[in-house]
């Protein structure tokens, strides 16, 4: 190698390669890799100038562009592995990043640069002409009966021409054109910033989709064969379903109306009194504490709040609580329609004009009256205002899947998009805590509804039916816990989806009067998405139907059936992006839904059936996870699906390769379709093992100012990064002064009070130091409540921690996520399939090692590198 080297390179370039071979080899790297390292290089030195300052310094920074990769320990394969990050960092890396170390890939990304400032250019060359400009002063001077002619004139003609794009039959030529066509254009304009170029994205989406649905009930059913009949019939009834639910929320979330508060009177005499309920049936008084500990910090006239501890679970250390903080106490004797029924007796002795409900969990901030009540000054009618449900403690998918802050949590669409855009229609409706409702039109309902358990959305669609208007404010005013396990997450889907499908059979809103159209299809949507359990379920096995009884779900050639179908999920996938893409990534609802698919589908069956079945589960909340563990008894429908999909994959190889060579085309898109289904139960799995939770009090990420004092009166300036109930974590410049087990104390500042705490040092790590309370007093521990969990700006700025949605990134992201699954799953394998589990682990490990990776945000020094920028 060495005689080979030295007749194509330089002396210099020589040496370094052979000390990079040597520096191979030391750290146990095979010969072959070795060697094949270095004859890389060596190729590279001959036709890339790597002592040009460009590539120098992209090499100083290669541990960022290239993470997965050892420099110093190359494997047989990281040539390759070389080439597919490379490519990978062309395309996602932006014009100021990659293209100024590789001097050789400056011209896809100009190319790409240009491209992107034309389409920011369009929105500015889109200009009304003179004709334009009187037309349009023409219909602003319209009376309402004219304007009203017009938009019926205007949508008869959109329907017919957009009937015509979906019911007119292509041939597979005009079929792809059209597709091209369509999809060239939502490109285009999913870069226009706006809410008119996301409203052009639905136009599309739905005219692909409804084309979709119209080929399907007329050209895709095999009416000569009973199973292809029955097998079809029950796809395409998912597939309707999954179609109105796409239409509705598209309609839901159109134009999210985003309202902002009201500031209240200047003369507070006039300001309204108000209950503040907090029930509680079996939670840990600690739950339960930081709750009332914030509610007696609220901004609000001492006089004119009045806060009730709930507790129906009779129990003498709450009463004794709530009797030491001065709050009033109010238990039942008997315990009928759970949490509903505890209000409703409440109310027997609340007389207040407003009511505000929290869940024993919910922490509010000190700002959460002044910025809600407000509304009720402005909107007679308003009967109840909503804000948010944030959670402060990761989910089981952000904690089992470590997705904590990278990706938006499951509830993050709902109240991040979903009840803002219900807003937009008065649709807005409560969601059992976080909220005020207006007393009188409680009594006026008969108060919180009983008769389901959803007893809040039960009552704000009664208030609605009554002629009451309701408000959604996406600001967060309070922080909780989310559900401690999978299990728990499960159990409380499940009681909301028995309760929603439970109005929809008993106070049906698209029936009876009282409430106008747009509100009847919001909440018909709210109740029809828990009905999404059979429809995955058939998604997730319809493949198998063909793979492994022949027959046709889709009777079609498989062409066509790639024409039609994939248009069809690229475009709503596109649209969902741009709709919900700050609120959910794309692929995560295939996760999300097939967790909860099995567990839903009987409940909400039953009560389709039979409204009146079922109970109200509470949901356990504080919770521990002394050991991680697996949740057999969750995953196990799971497994059985992954098997079943597994077993269909084999007998679609076997079909490939001894079948009907006319049927290869669609074995093979069936076996696509699998190996999909496969991936979202991996990722299912994945969810089902339980991390490791020991943290009783969970630690909130902050950025604010405070003080550490040590008891010889020296003061230091910090800054608190995080806090819990029972600790704090601080930086400072100072961190050297202090050492573990120092008792100091940490002031800080709420409004312009400053309020002290007594802790001791648990660590101290750079300029970091960890603390943890010593025991406060009952005022002090109210004080800290209200100095950090209680700030009004404590949750406001949760949409930020979360990236962009990319669908190819998330994609990636999903099938990483399958792919985990199993590998964990063969981690626990049985012993005496250890062997083959360790072979299929390593194999999988190996593929995997070829995918590209994002390079991290920040810039890490690379300390290996003097290597490579030796002289």
């Amino acid at each position: 190698m060495n005689r080979l080297l030295n007749l194509f390179l330089v002396p210099p370039v020589v040496s370094e390669l052979q000390d990079r071979y040597r520096l191979y080899r030391a750290n146990r790297a095979s010969r072959l890799a070795s060697g094949t390292m270095v004859f890389c290089l060596a190729l590279c030195w001959l036709f890339l100038r790597f002592e040009s300052p460009a590539w120098r310094n992209l090499q100083a920074q290669r541990s960022r562009w290239y993470p997965q990769l050892s420099l110093s320990k190359p494997r047989l394969a990281d040539p390759l592995r070389y080439v597919v990050q490379s490519l990978w960092l062309l395309v996602i890396i932006p014009s100021n990043g990659l293209r100024e170390r590789v001097v050789y890939a400056r011209w896809p990304q100009r190319l790409r640069e240009k491209f992107i400032l034309w389409l920011e250019s369009l929105p500015k060359q889109v200009k009304l002409n003179p004709l334009e400009i009187r037309v349009t002063r023409r219909i602003g001077k319209m009376n309402r009966l004219g304007k009203r002619v017009l938009i019926i004139l205007t949508s008869l003609v959109a329907i017919t021409l957009a009937m015509f794009c979906i019911s007119q039959p292509f041939g597979y030529i005009a079929q792809f054109v059209f597709v091209v066509l369509l999809w060239s254009i939502a490109m285009i304009i999913r870069r226009i910033p706006g809410r008119f170029p996301a409203l052009m994205l639905i136009v599309l989406s739905l005219t692909i989709s409804c084309r979709y649905l119209w080929w399907r009930y007329t050209s895709t059913l095999n009416w000569d064969d009973p199973l292809s009949l029955i097998c079809g019939l029950l796809l395409l009834g998912a597939e309707t379903y999954s179609w109105t639910v796409l239409v509705l929320g598209y309609i839901q979330t159109i134009w999210p109306l985003n309202r902002k508060p009201v500031p209240m009177p200047a003369d507070v005499s006039t300001w309204p009194t108000v209950d503040l309920m907090i029930p509680t049936y079996n939670e840990d008084l600690s739950v339960v504490k930081p709750t009332l500990y914030a509610a007696l910090g609220l901004d609000w006239p001492r006089e004119k709040l009045t806060i009730y501890l709930l507790d129906d679970g009779n129990r003498q250390e709450f009463a004794d609580f709530a009797h030491e903080i001065g709050v009033r106490y109010i238990a039942r004797e008997t315990h009928e329609h759970a949490k509903a029924g505890n209000i409703n007796h409440a109310l027997k002795y609340a007389k207040s004009e407003l009511v505000a409900i929290f869940d024993c969990d919910h922490v509010p901030t000190r700002s959460f009256l002044q910025l809600t009540v407000g509304w009720f000054f402005k909107d007679k009618k308003l009967s109840m205002l909503q804000t948010p449900h944030h959670f402060f403690s990761p989910d089981p998918f952000e904690r089992n899947l470590g997705r904590m802050r990278r990706t938006p949590n499951e509830g993050e669409l709902f109240y991040g998009l979903v009840q803002d855009g219900n807003d937009l229609w008065d649709a807005s409706f409560f969601c059992g805590s976080c909220a005020v409702l207006r007393r009188d039109v409680l009594d006026e309902i008969g108060g919180i509804a009983v008769e389901t358990v959803t007893e809040d959305a039960h009552t704000s669609l009664r208030m609605h039916r009554h002629g009451y208007s309701s408000a959604y404010i996406r600001i967060p005013q309070a922080a909780g816990l989310a559900t401690e396990s999978l299990s728990a997450h499960v159990s409380q889907r499940i009681r909301w989806a028995r309760g929603m499908v439970q109005i929809f059979r008993l106070d049906n809103p698209l029936f009876g009067k009282g409430l106008k159209l747009a509100q009847r299809l919001c909440y018909a949507n709210a109740m029809m998405h828990f009905l999404a359990g059979i429809p995955r379920l058939i998604f997730l096995t319809a493949p198998l139907a063909f793979l492994l009884l022949h027959a046709y779900v889709i009777y079609a050639p498989a062409l066509a059936i790639a024409l039609y179908v994939l248009p069809h999920m690229i475009h709503a996938s596109l649209t969902n992006s741009r709709v919900q893409g700050k609120y959910r990534h794309s692929f995560w609802n295939e996760i999300y839904e097939t967790v909860l698919a099995w567990y839903i589908a009987r409940p909400t069956t039953v009560a389709l059936f039979n409204p009146h079945a079922g109970t109200f589960n509470v949901t356990a909340k504080g919770g521990l996870n002394k050991h991680a563990y697996v949740d057999w008894k969750i995953s196990r429908p799971y497994q059985i699906l992954m098997l079943l999909n597994l077993a269909g994959l084999f007998f679609g190889i076997y079909r490939v390769i001894y079948g009907r060579p006319d049927e290869i085309l669609t074995v093979l898109v069936s076996m696509a379709w699998v190996i999909y289904n496969m991936i979202i139960l991996g990722g299912a799995i994945a969810v089902a093992f339980e991390s490791k939770q020991v943290r009783q009090a969970h630690r909130v990420e902050a950025k604010m100012p405070a003080s550490l004092m040590r008891p010889d009166g020296h003061i230091y300036v910090c800054t608190v990064q995080d806090y819990s109930d029972n600790g704090v974590g601080l930086e400072t410049e100072s961190a050297s002064q202090f050492q573990a087990g120092d008792n100091v104390t940490l002031l800080l500042h709420r409004g312009q009070q400053e309020y002290t705490f007594p802790m001791q040092i648990s660590r101290v790590f750079g300029k970091s130091i960890g603390m943890q309370l010593l025991p406060l007093t009952t005022q002090q521990h109210i004080d800290f409540i209200q100095c950090t969990f209680a700030r009004a700006d404590s949750w406001v700025l949760r949409e930020d921690a979360f990236p962009e949605d990319k669908p190819m990134e998330s994609l990636r992201e999903v099938l990483g996520l399958g792919i985990r699954g199993y590998l964990r799953m063969l981690d626990i394998a049985p012993k005496q399939y250890r062997p083959l589990a360790s072979r299929t682990q390593a194999f999988g490990c190996w593929l995997l090692s070829f995918a590209p990776r994002n390079p991290p945000l920040t810039v890490q020094p690379d300390e290996s590198n003097l290597m490579m920028t030796k002289q």
